[in-house]
């Protein structure tokens, strides 16, 4: 704290980007509003001619620029003149904050757009996209995407951009500002972002044995006469003429994946998980330790890292559609692919695919929109930033296709059999398994094998980073005075609870683990949560309101599409999906193991125990509100009023007066 005399300088009155208010010290107080963020600016008009003044006991200044609004709260506009000539009132412009440091903010402009890219493309844009076209009708499928992606996907996207930005908040303290009952989808979304952490990391790590494993002449997952491999193991090319494929026959790319990677044939089912692998587990060790020096510092440094995370996958992918391209037999795959069946669209699960698709590849509802938002500058244009990332990320799914499919072509070709036959595998088996056994038979495998790994890795990393500092911010938001000065021991922290979370998904039985955590703990309860956040902002906060927000930081508001969308399209877009995952749960099954009844109500409990935090808090904040009933919930429903929540801040410090 500082204690500044001040003065009155007699020059013109200029208008300053700050609220009004003005004052005479023997009279008439005139307040026309208020408002606060990090850095609060407010506009003194003194009413007396040659009157000098001075402030009372200051408060040291975050670091923004008096002349430069960084948030909501540092007012809509400049102060009307007040007069020019002599006599006129004279403004005095003062900076109100708190003691709190300043917000971190990105580097550079490509430093968020970078992140946001590469949290929204992730190993689902590489395997689920194109496993779910040609599933779904080909290119029939894209009509359905397409449209959910313009009504559903995208709004919601550029709702949580704007929102981060607009209150520079994590997806828990965010809420007061828009209506306090719902905090406790804050909580759910972090409980949510470590079920993820604690399997998806697990991907990464089987790609990184994989990517060990490439450093040598011949790939081990091409041969049959390894210590894992069976009787049943047959390596099999149209080339190898005294080999025939029965239905008995197993490729050695199946059996490296399944016998030697996960060893999944030690473990009998989830009910009998068996022992740790020792070398995924330093293979996972070694993940958690690239990512914690990644975070440690906040986005400086991550902004910095997802120059190489974010760009290399799109250099690799460039790489393989060229090579995949001249491959023989890589037109059938194309045309597997991309075959419209325009009877698939009567019915219904193609569109709720579609609806899940691009729900899950943009992302929304992980609280890491809203994070990486909080760092930009108060009057970026997040309205371009929402349809160009989504765009990009779209494209990436489509091209994904091709480089998959100009592959599984090649497969077909060579093994003489059917495109279908040869794509039966989904999720990782199509990467670990398909894509492994055709970079093996290519031309400079062991190249195409190391960028391949490495390829998946960085789309990993993307989106593991992108997941914990949205759990980071939050957190440091909620509990400044706890943790901000401690953010290097909470992130190691955090990442060490990941670690032992994930143990689970090391051991024999771990893939069905991974199944588990990825069909039933994030899915439905990110959905429900995602709806709750949609009705919070348009019923409650009120769309006039988020657009008026909106205005105030870009210099346009939202037009009535958005509004729409907001108001009626999403939620009723989410309810479908809900209903549709009520009404049909998924039969999971993983290689010959059918999960039993009992894993399916594990399963919900998993994701019931993430989601409970919201009710859960509503109704402690609706106790622990003093007031009649009436009272209490008009109370918790009402976004608090700047300054109304933490410390008694009355006190200025002037830091320029004109």
């Amino acid at each position: 704290r500082s204690h500044s005399p001040c003065s009155l300088h007699p020059s013109p009155l200029r208008s300053k980007p700050g609220q009004i208010m003005n004052r005479e010290d023997g009279g008439e107080h005139e307040k026309e509003q208020e408002s606060q963020e990090n850095g609060r600016l407010v506009a003194d008009s003194v009413a007396e001619k040659g009157q000098k003044s001075c402030s009372g006991p200051g408060q040291v200044s975050n670091g923004y620029p008096s002349t430069s609004p960084q948030s909501p709260r540092d007012g809509a506009g400049a102060g009307a003149d007040r007069g020019s000539t002599p006599g006129a009132f004279r403004t005095l412009v003062v900076q109100q904050t708190s003691l709190d440091p300043p917000r971190e903010t990105w580097s550079k402009k490509m430093d968020f757009l970078l992140s946001v890219i590469g949290y929204a493309v992730d190993l689902g844009n590489v395997w689920r996209f194109p496993y779910i076209c040609y599933q779904n009708g080909g290119g029939a499928f894209l009509l359905p995407y397409l449209l959910m992606a313009v009504f559903g996907g995208v709004p919601l996207f550029y709702m949580e951009l704007a929102l981060g930005q607009f209150h520079r908040s994590g997806c828990i303290s965010i809420w007061k500002h828009i209506c306090p009952i719902f905090k406790g989808i804050g909580f759910a979304i972090c409980i949510i972002a470590l079920y993820i952490a604690f399997y998806y990391n697990t991907i990464m790590a089987w790609a990184l044995y994989y990517l060990l494993s490439s450093f040598r002449a011949t790939l081990p997952w091409t041969t049959c006469t390894n210590q894992w491999n069976t009787p049943n193991c047959t390596h099999y090319l149209s080339t190898d003429l005294n080999v025939s494929w029965t239905n008995y026959s197993i490729s050695p790319a199946e059996e490296f994946y399944i016998r030697q990677v996960l060893q999944v044939h030690l473990s009998p089912g989830l009910h009998q998980l068996g022992w740790v692998s020792w070398q995924l587990a330093l293979c996972l060790l070694f993940i958690f330790i690239v990512v914690y020096f990644s975070i440690w510092k906040g986005v400086k440094t991550s902004g910095k890292v997802v120059w190489v995370t974010a760009t290399f996958p799109y250099l690799v992918l460039l790489i393989l559609l060229i090579r995949g391209a001249t491959l023989p037999g890589a037109w059938r795959g194309v045309v597997f692919y991309l075959k419209p069946d325009w009877s698939k669209l009567l019915t219904t699960t193609v569109w709720l695919d579609a609806a899940a698709q691009i729900f899950f590849s943009l992302g929304p509802g992980f609280g890491v929109l809203l994070a990486f938002a909080s760092y930009n500058p108060f009057h970026n244009n997040c309205y371009k930033d929402a349809l160009v990332t989504s765009s990009v990320n779209c494209l990436t799914s489509f091209l994904s296709g091709f480089v998959i499919f100009t592959v599984l072509g090649y497969m077909a070709e060579m093994r003489q059999q059917r495109v279908e036959t040869v794509a039966k595998d989904a999720g990782p088996s199509l990467l670990f398994i398909i894509y492994a056994e055709a970079i093996a038979n290519m031309p400079a495998a062991t190249f195409f094998a190391i960028i391949f790994f490495l390829m998946i890795i960085m789309l990993g990393l993307d989106s593991t980073f992108a997941g914990l500092e949205g759990v980071i911010t939050a957190m440091l938001d909620e509990f400044p005075h706890l943790l901000a000065r401690r953010r290097e021991w909470f992130v190691l922290g955090l990442v060490c609870v990941c670690y032992l979370g994930a143990l689970s998904t090391l051991t024999y039985g771990g893939a069905f683990v991974v199944k588990l955590f990825e069909e039933y703990a994030t899915g439905p309860a990110v959905i429900t949560v995602v709806f709750l956040e949609v009705i919070a902002v348009s019923w409650f906060y009120g769309t006039t309101r988020f657009c008026n927000d909106v205005q105030l930081m870009l210099g346009f508001a939202p037009g009535v599409f958005w509004r729409v969308c907001w108001v009626a399209i999403c939620p009723c877009f989410l309810l479908f999906i809900i209903g549709s995952f009520l009404a049909f749960p998924p039969e999971v099954r993983l290689f010959d193991y059918l999960y039993p009844f009992w894993t399916t109500v594990l399963g919900y409990c998993i994701g019931v125990s993430s989601f409970i935090c919201v009710p859960s808090y509503m109704v402690y904040l609706l106790v622990t509100t003093k007031g009649t009933f009436k009272q209490r919930l008009l109370k918790s429903i009402t976004p608090e009023a700047p300054g109304s929540s933490g410390p008694q801040r009355d006190t200025i410090v002037i830091t320029n007066a004109v």
